[in-house]
């Protein structure tokens, strides 16, 4: 499976960790909602900065994403 997901300012906290949503949608067209955790770059990548630039990019979610409450328990 592939998917395409764009970073948004909504944060919520999962188990005591912060965790960023991000919205997208598979190869097929399914909408999706991910949360996020972490996110690495291989230490051996030359271009790190345009990365973590690339990184603080973020948009405001769409309206289902805003009604999750802020405090999220799994």
């Amino acid at each position: 499976m592939k998917i395409t997901i764009k970073n948004t300012t909504k944060i919520v906290e999962l188990n005591g960790v912060p965790a960023r949503i991000w919205e997208g949608k598979t190869e097929s067209g399914i909408m999706i909602h991910c949360y996020i955790t972490r996110v690495a770059v291989n230490k051996d990548e030359t271009r790190i900065e345009e990365f973590e630039k690339e990184l603080q990019e973020t948009r405001t979610p769409s309206a289902d994403i805003q009604a999750i409450p802020a405090r999220l328990i799994l």
